[in-house]
């Protein structure tokens, strides 16, 4: 899985240094006629007016770089973004997905985070998550998102997945238009601050039936729950670690949170969680990465 994102990454690179140099190509163009028409002017220019001109055609052949710094760094997050969040395979669009059990039996397990981002927990899940080397997936919270933006911004940069839990997190029934809004207005502002376009929705509470899933599919988002519940909103580190151990399977989604409250429990009971699930021959992936290494199981028994 690594080699392979590695190679999608190199190509990756290789096809915006191509549109950079394209739109290079074009921007000299553009700015040597400008530069060629300067010397045509200079010929009658007295002395002092023709180091203003020099002046001014060293200006305009310096200027490309900082367009095309900002080409190349703005395509490359693209790329960066669309990779570590593809778009949900047509199989789990406007689907509900528990777990995704491989035929292959590979033990893989996705960890899950809710109600983020959130001052301190966040961060200390990101480090824990980075010295063990494992990419999650969160779903974020938008007023959170819009309260703490340097955290969305922290877990994207880090490699995570995210995913839409809602503007406020409300329980209570909805009519269309009201849960465009929750769904709607938090997807574009994880866009607008991590340049991810997300379709992946968690339902608060896991409702089901209050019309922000009815909505969501009607917009081809994957409803993503869980198999695993390690309920950390309500019991001891050492409890929520034995729930998490006891539900956990191939293909398994697990749910934990590091907003919404008071989530030191949960980042005290995950590196031995982590320790435990390796122990037991697992491999941690995003839930993005479940869904691709399932649509390629699919894709080869076809062939």
């Amino acid at each position: 899985m690594a080699n392979h994102h590695l190679f999608v990454w190199q190509r990756s690179i290789s096809v915006v240094a191509a549109a950079a140099l394209g739109f290079m190509a074009g921007f000299s163009l553009t700015v040597d006629k400008s530069i060629s028409q300067k010397a045509v002017n200079t010929i009658t220019l007295p002395l002092g007016e023709q180091s203003q001109n020099t002046a001014n055609s060293q200006s305009l052949t310096a200027q490309p770089n900082e367009p095309f710094k900002q080409l190349v760094a703005k395509l490359m997050e693209a790329e960066k973004a669309k990779r570590l969040n593809p778009p949900v395979p047509a199989q789990f669009k406007a689907k509900t997905i528990n777990d995704i059990p491989l035929s292959s039996g590979e033990k893989v397990i996705a960890l899950t985070f809710d109600d983020g981002p959130w001052p301190k927990t966040t961060n200390e899940i990101l480090y824990i998550l980075n010295k063990n080397n494992i990419k999650a997936t969160f779903f974020f919270i938008g007023r959170n998102v819009q309260t703490f933006p340097h955290l969305a911004k922290l877990v994207a940069e880090h490699g995570h997945a995210v995913g839409n839990h809602s503007w406020s997190h409300p329980y209570h029934q909805h009519s269309t238009a009201a849960a465009a809004q929750q769904i709607d207005r938090t997807t574009k502002l994880i866009y607008k601050l991590t340049g991810i376009k997300t379709t992946m929705f968690r339902p608060p509470g896991g409702y089901l039936t209050n019309g922000l899933v009815a909505y969501a599919h009607t917009q081809n988002y994957v409803n993503v729950m869980w198999s695993a519940d390690s309920m950390d909103y309500a019991v001891s580190s050492p409890t929520l670690l034995r729930n998490v151990m006891n539900q956990s399977s191939p293909g398994g989604i697990v749910l934990m949170h590091d907003g919404g409250g008071n989530r030191m429990g949960t980042v005290n009971a995950l590196p031995e969680m982590i320790n435990q699930l390796r122990k037991q021959g697992y491999k941690f992936v995003t839930v993005p990465e479940l869904m691709e290494m399932r649509e390629k199981e699919l894709q080869a028994n076809k062939g």
